[in-house]
């Protein structure tokens, strides 16, 4: 058996398998400390995002990276790293970057195509799926969430740093996959249609329009099933068994075609971990509509229904 010390110089070492879903600590802090060993600034060819964010506290979310983080890792902002600014009026709380600005962006952190991501925050994936899924619509797969994210390293005792860190810069070429995502028509039609579902990815009071203290209208999009996306992670903030997400995905689906499913959110942020979801369980990637929620009730004609 040939092993890497033994391979002749000009056979260069197998890269290793992409994470394309899901990472768990261990095989990330192996992969960071190999990198360590190599000598390798970039760590193993890998960029770690902190996405840690609070809707209420925009600003907590740099100061929590600040204070502490895994090791090597740059951190990415919601509102103004991953997503476009808002248009009062016109687009939801989140919209999405145009490909060139994001491609901007993830090049700044010194993403390429050769580069595997793992983002993280400390809810359950959260925030870090949003990044997970702008990379898959930009055409990049070699990107993962940390199972179970920052609680996760931490409780596992493993190393990190404070302060603010940069990667070198590399060129990120964007090559839009414009499946993956939906606008407003196509996702009231969808709903008023019947055969092709909608998810609506928020919580339970919320969907009911019980509990709304975000948006200024109440409610759901009419014919959008219930699925909160938090019904997906376990008491220990890691993603169920892919065998019981595909279960609960098939029980919302009811028949419906899962390659033409849409999910939403309030935003379009959370919604993108029902797609992760999907993804990890081995589905077929479900739609996103990005202006979600928040954009869909700019229009005072588009339908309001309540009640679970």
């Amino acid at each position: 058996m040939t092993t890497p010390l033994d391979r002749p110089p000009s056979e260069p070492a197998p890269s290793p398998q992409p994470w394309k879903t899901l990472v768990d600590v261990r095989a990330l802090a192996a992969r960071i400390d190999v990198g360590i060993d190599a000598g390798e600034g970039d760590v193993a060819n890998v960029a770690i995002v902190d996405c840690r964010h609070r809707l209420a506290d925009p600003a907590w979310g740099a100061a929590a990276y600040a204070e502490a983080h895994i090791p090597g890792a740059v951190f990415a902002h919601i509102d103004n790293d991953l997503s476009a600014p808002t248009v009062p009026g016109v687009t939801g709380r989140h919209p999405l970057p145009t490909p060139e600005a994001a491609a901007a962006t993830l090049g700044g952190w010194g993403i390429d195509a050769a580069t595997q991501v793992v983002a993280y925050d400390d809810v359950g994936g959260a925030f870090a799926a949003r990044l997970w899924w702008l990379l898959k619509w930009l055409g990049h797969d070699a990107v993962a969430v940390l199972d179970g994210g920052w609680p996760a390293w931490l409780a596992a005792g493993q190393a990190v740093r404070g302060g603010v860190e940069h990667r070198a810069a590399r060129t990120f070429v964007a090559r839009p996959r414009p499946g993956m995502v939906v606008d407003a028509d196509v996702t009231a039609a969808a709903a008023a249609g019947g055969a092709v579902r909608v998810l609506d990815a928020r919580a339970a009071d919320r969907f009911a329009g019980q509990n709304e203290t975000i948006d200024p209208v109440a409610g759901h999009i009419p014919g959008a099933v219930s699925m909160p996306f938090a019904g997906g992670i376990g008491s220990d903030g890691r993603f169920l068994p892919p065998d019981v997400l595909g279960a609960r995905f098939d029980a919302a689906l009811a028949g419906a075609d899962p390659a033409v499913a849409i999910v939403y959110c309030g935003s379009g942020v959370t919604a993108a971990h029902l797609v992760l979801a999907a993804a990890h369980a081995g589905r077929p990637l479900p739609r996103l509509y990005a202006g979600s929620w928040s954009e869909w009730i700019v229009d005072p004609g588009r339908g309001v229904a309540t009640g679970a």
